[in-house]
């Protein structure tokens, strides 16, 4: 069967080590996830930072209408000591917090660091800030020198308590977006897992079959018993490589199943026809490895081999733009069988060997930006279709 045309450069040339293919693509991965990490720590820092700084201004105003309200001082007076105070001790904790933590991922000092940084905001922030304030009621504000209480006991007193339920709730907060954050990639790590698992499920069954057809193929026909060699030998580097990494792209996606395509058309003969369209403007569009391979396997299995005629089966890929957003939608469809029968209450969606781990693949790397269906088409055989963000690798 002729080969279809996907994108330039999709034939690996004959004799490429599978060692330096493995180097070729695996550097630039890992020097894009390191720039990657870098660039999510600084933008997340910023946030961060902003987060605090705008509910210590909140805290300030609230003090300063308590203390206004109760005959503590003229307004402006009150928010200058609030403001001096609040903005001084929570620079000093964030500003340490960054210091201490740099290269972590958990944004609180471990140890005795942190309740060590709030001591230190807190009498950083009670000096200095009363100082301005003390300097703005006595040079400016034209109101009587403060009395014993109205410059020490109180700013003190609420300068302690302002501060450490502020930094307990930071310190909350930022736990439980750590945590979050680790349940995530424990998640990822999972699915990951699972991948493995399945790879190693299913690669024994369709190597066994297509070294029996080789075997079969040297004595009977030694042209057609290289070519399958030599599909097999790409199809097994294939999968080497997409289990190196998290993302590759649609054309190393479209390269693995074009060889494990030929090599089931080898078996089955004219009894299987399928088509690759793959747009060059989407060759570099990045999705998780080997995501499309239980699809193509389920057509061929479950939708195909059990008929007679056989059939054919197609994937392809697209652009979309949803609220501005580009998306990338891949179809791999059949006209075989179709979908078995479930009880009531099972989603068609949910039968077929690999659909579970497709889709806890697409939630753990995408959340809800990612959709996939598995749909019964009325001419016979089944539409799935995935769609997510598109960025190129």
């Amino acid at each position: 069967m002729p080969v279809p045309p996907i994108a330039k450069g999709l034939t690996r040339q004959p004799g490429a080590a599978a060692g330096d293919d493995a180097a070729e693509s695996n550097q630039p991965s890992a020097n894009r996830r390191d720039a990657g990490d870098s660039a999510h720590g600084r933008r997340t820092i910023i946030p961060e930072l902003a987060r605090h700084g705008f509910t210590t201004l909140a805290i300030c105003l609230l003090i300063t209408a308590t203390l206004t309200w109760a005959g503590h001082n003229v307004w402006h007076v009150n928010l200058v000591y609030s403001l001096a105070i609040g903005t001084i001790s929570w620079l000093t904790i964030d500003v340490g917090c960054l210091w201490w933590t740099r290269g972590s991922e958990m944004r609180w000092p471990p140890g005795w660091r942190g309740p060590a940084l709030v001591a230190g905001g807190i009498v950083l922030g009670f000096s200095a800030g009363s100082a301005i304030g003390y300097g703005y009621q006595t040079q400016f504000a034209m109101v009587a020198p403060p009395s014993a209480v109205q410059v020490f006991w109180i700013p003190m007193l609420l300068t302690i308590t302002a501060t450490i339920v502020t930094s307990a709730g930071f310190y909350l907060l930022g736990k439980a977006s750590h945590l979050q954050a680790q349940m995530a990639e424990a998640r990822r790590e999972a699915a990951e897992a699972r991948l493995t698992l399945l790879r190693a499920q299913l690669d024994p069954h369709m190597l066994f079959n297509t070294l029996a057809n080789l075997q079969t193929l040297i004595a009977t026909d030694a042209g057609r018993a290289q070519t399958m060699l030599e599909h097999l030998t790409q199809y097994l580097r294939a999968t080497l490589d997409g289990s190196r990494g998290p993302e590759h792209t649609l054309r190393d996606e479209f390269t693995l199943l074009r060889d494990y395509l030929e090599l089931m058309s080898i078996r089955m003969g004219p009894r299987l026809r399928y088509d690759l369209e793959l747009p060059a403007a989407l060759a570099d569009a990045a999705l998780p490895p080997l995501l499309l391979q239980p699809l193509v396997e389920n057509a061929i299995r479950h939708g195909l081999e059990p008929r007679i005629e056989g059939g054919r089966v197609w994937i392809m890929a697209r652009a979309l733009t949803h609220d501005g957003n580009a998306r990338l939608e891949i179809i791999v469809g059949d006209d075989g069988m179709g979908l078995p029968v479930q009880p009531r209450g099972v989603a068609p969606e949910s039968s077929g060997f690999g659909t579970a781990q497709i889709r806890e693949r697409l939630a753990s790397r995408y959340g809800t930006e990612a959709r996939f269906a598995l749909t019964t088409r009325l001419e016979g055989g089944t539409i799935a279709r995935i769609e997510l963000p598109c960025h190129s690798l």
